[in-house]
């Protein structure tokens, strides 16, 4: 049986969509290799950064809140 030929959304060169291939549908092998070989890493940094920026974030919340229900009198 043979497998769909597609082209390539990237490098516009044909390949064969076979079944459980790693990727996208529309990229060829060497295609989808490049943009799962860049792993996404989360910066988690320091307890000091993390305190800082739930505050700055629980601040911006506590001020949202006050606009949006502050009563005009």
């Amino acid at each position: 049986m043979a497998f769909p030929v597609r082209v390539c959304a990237v490098c516009s060169e044909e390949f064969e969509l076979k079944p459980d291939k790693p990727g996208f549908a529309n990229r060829c092998p060497a295609c989808s290799e490049t943009e799962t070989a860049d792993p996404v890493t989360k910066r988690g940094g320091d307890a000091d950064e993390r305190k800082t920026l739930k505050e700055a974030n629980e601040a911006r919340r506590q001020a949202m809140r006050d606009l949006l229900y502050r009563k005009d009198s």
